[in-house]
């Protein structure tokens, strides 16, 4: 096999990292003790960029590659989008209805089952009789419970390991 280029990222499917590779878990590596690394990924991952850079941190992440396109956002490398659970918010819901209770009898039954909207204790009070008639506060179902729910696209968990010694990337 040859050798990898250094900064070079794979996938394999063991628990640890290889002879001269890590994984790529956002750890922080003095900067003295890998200089060519360092000029190669800078601070892109973290670091304070004196003493210490980061690697690219993929745990619970998914690649995707730099750049942009018709229709798609630009990325740029060390962008970290996206969230593993999202809480939908009222202007990302979809156009929908929710199902109106209603009663045959004048009466407050919440959920009646029924036939006509009702809110007092009278015939007279029943739809449309006196006009402006206040509506039985249970007479439209509430719906949801304002929990995020999870984003994650299916996937299956291997380990990415980044080349800590190499050859140095050439320009084309």
């Amino acid at each position: 096999m040859s050798d990898p280029f250094l900064g070079e990222i794979k996938l394999c499917g063991f628990n640890f990292p290889p002879k001269n590779w890590a994984f790529c878990n956002g750890q922080l590596l003095p900067i003295n003790q890998n200089q060519a690394l360092f000029s190669l990924l800078g601070t892109t991952y973290g670091g304070d960029g004196r003493t210490t850079f980061a690697l690219p941190n993929l745990q619970a992440r998914l690649p995707m590659h730099q750049g942009g396109g018709p229709g798609l956002s630009r990325r740029n490398i060390g962008d970290i989008v996206g969230e593993q659970n999202h809480t939908l918010l009222a202007t990302e819901m979809p156009a929908h209805s929710h199902q109106v209770n209603a009663s045959t009898v004048a009466a407050d039954d919440p959920a009646p089952g029924g036939k006509i909207w009702a809110s007092g204790g009278s015939v007279d009070k029943l739809f449309g009789s006196p006009a402006n008639t206040t509506m039985n506060s249970a007479a439209v179902a509430t719906a949801g419970q304002s929990q995020p729910h999870n984003n994650l696209q299916p996937y299956l968990v291997v380990n990415f390991v980044i080349a800590l010694v190499g050859i140095f990337p050439s320009r084309n």
